[in-house]
């Protein structure tokens, strides 16, 4: 298969997951493992994360919004506690594939479910350096935020939008993320996916290496 695009994630691709944030903090307050992701899956398309991913609800909204949701569940959490733990570092083996991938010719985008007037930047540790984004964001072609287009992953028709961007069809495209839910509608339309494990980039720049013939750093 010729490909002509790569597509990434940005947070948990080229950061650290917040997955792993959430985590800790069910251990922490002795949660069920994945709490706070069941929430996040429950009515995945119109609850209080995915309205707020949309910005179709401001932070006072989603805040209370969001403590409704989990004490269904059985323990409250508000929307800002949960944002509190959207604190990233960066993933620099990734990074550098990126700016591979660039280089040897190939069509590149990023797709990033992000919340309003919380970029990337927004969401580094306190010791990340918010220039390193802009050094990332500089090898995309183009970059779709769900805060700003108003449609979030796993949503088909931001793949859709992100291929009419680059020109390009499915099949032509590999796409990473670090969430499952996110790549079934992609591998749907014909992409070929790669999942990168929490906590560890390499499986999946090793695959992405396979799939383009392309040696990275530290290969």
């Amino acid at each position: 298969m010729k490909f002509e695009a790569v597509i990434f994630d940005f947070g948990g691709v080229f950061t650290t997951s917040p997955v792993q944030n959430f985590a800790v903090f069910e251990r922490a307050h002795d949660l069920p493992e994945r709490f706070i992701g069941e929430v996040i899956k429950t009515n995945m398309h119109d609850n209080a994360w995915a309205k707020f991913e949309r910005a179709e609800i401001d932070i006072e909204t989603f805040d209370s919004a969001f403590a409704d949701e989990t004490r269904g569940a059985g323990f409250e959490i508000r929307g800002r506690t949960l944002v509190s733990l959207l604190s990233l570092t960066f993933n620099h083996d990734m990074i550098e594939a990126l700016e591979r991938v660039k280089q040897a010719g190939y069509k590149t985008g990023c797709i990033t479910n992000n919340l309003p007037k919380l970029d990337s930047k927004g969401m580094l540790a306190p010791d990340e350096k918010k220039e390193i984004v802009e050094r990332i964001n500089a090898n995309f072609d183009h970059i779709i935020e769900s805060s700003k287009a108003g449609v979030r992953k796993p949503e088909p028709r931001i793949y859709e939008m992100m291929c009419n961007a680059l020109h390009v069809e499915p099949p032509a495209c590999i796409f990473l993320d670090d969430l499952g839910v996110n790549l079934k509608p992609a591998k749907a339309m014909g992409m070929t996916t790669i999942k990168v494990p929490f906590g560890d980039v390499r499986p999946a720049i090793d695959e992405l290496s396979q799939h383009l013939g392309l040696a990275f750093s530290g290969d």
